[in-house]
C-alpha cells in the first residue's frame, strides 16, 4: 500500500513546489528584470507622490475632470458583515454586478445616469461606456466618444476652449492593438493629468 501512496505524495509535493513556489518566483523575477514598471503596477507619480495606476481606474467627481466608467465593485459593510457597500474601483473585490438587463435596480441606475448626463450635454447621445460597468469594475479607459461627450462640461468648468480639450483627447487616444485587436481607448487618469498641465 505504501508503495502505491509514496509516488502520489512525491508528485503532490513536487508539483506544489514547482507550481506554487518555483514558477511564481521565476515569473516575478523575469518580470522585474524585463518589465520593471509594469511589474510594480504601472504606477504614476507626480512630484514624488503616487497618484494612481495606468491599470486601475479611479473616481473623479469634479466637473473639471473627465469621469471614467461606473464601477460595480463592492466592499463588506462595516456595520453588517452580511451585506456589501459600493467601493468603486476596489481591486480587492474585482468583478461586475452580475445584474441582468431586466433587473430593476440596474435599469434604474442606468436610466438615472443617462438623465444626469443628458443634463450635462443635451445635444449628444450618451456613450454606452459612461453608464455601463466593465466586467472587472476596474477599467481605467473610456472610449474616445465618451471623452468627447464630456468636453463641454470640462471646458465650461475650466473656462477653456472646447477645441483645446478635444485636441487633448485626440492626443491621448490609443488605437487598436496591432491595428486589429480591441477598441480605441483613452486612459482617464493620464488624460486628467494632461488636462491639469494644459490649464496650468
Amino acid at each position: 500500500m505504501l508503495r502505491l501512496i509514496r509516488p502520489a505524495i512525491v508528485i503532490l509535493v513536487a508539483l506544489t513546489l514547482i507550481t506554487g513556489l518555483v514558477y511564481p518566483l521565476a515569473m516575478t523575477g523575469i518580470a522585474q528584470v524585463l518589465f520593471p514598471r509594469q511589474a510594480q503596477g504601472s504606477l504614476i507619480e507626480r512630484n514624488g507622490v503616487v497618484v494612481g495606476s495606468e491599470l486601475v481606474g479611479q473616481v473623479f467627481e469634479s466637473d473639471k475632470y473627465f469621469h471614467g466608467r461606473p464601477s460595480a465593485t463592492t466592499a463588506p459593510d462595516p456595520n453588517d458583515s452580511t451585506k456589501t457597500v459600493p467601493a468603486p474601483y476596489s481591486a480587492a473585490n474585482s468583478g461586475g454586478s452580475n445584474l441582468g438587463p431586466s433587473n430593476k435596480a440596474l435599469v434604474d441606475r442606468v436610466q438615472g445616469d443617462i438623465d444626469k448626463l443628458k443634463q450635462e450635454n443635451p445635444s449628444a447621445s450618451v456613450p454606452a461606456d459612461l453608464v455601463t460597468t466593465s466586467a472587472s469594475g476596474l477599467d481605467p479607459h473610456i472610449s474616445p466618444e465618451a471623452a468627447l461627450f464630456q468636453v463641454p462640461r470640462i471646458a465650461k468648468a475650466r473656462n477653456l476652449p472646447e477645441d483645446r480639450i478635444r485636441q487633448l483627447v485626440a492626443d491621448h487616444t490609443k488605437g487598436r492593438f496591432l491595428g486589429l485587436l480591441g477598441e480605441p481607448r483613452v486612459n482617464v487618469l493620464l488624460l486628467n493629468l494632461a488636462l491639469d498641465q494644459l490649464a496650468g
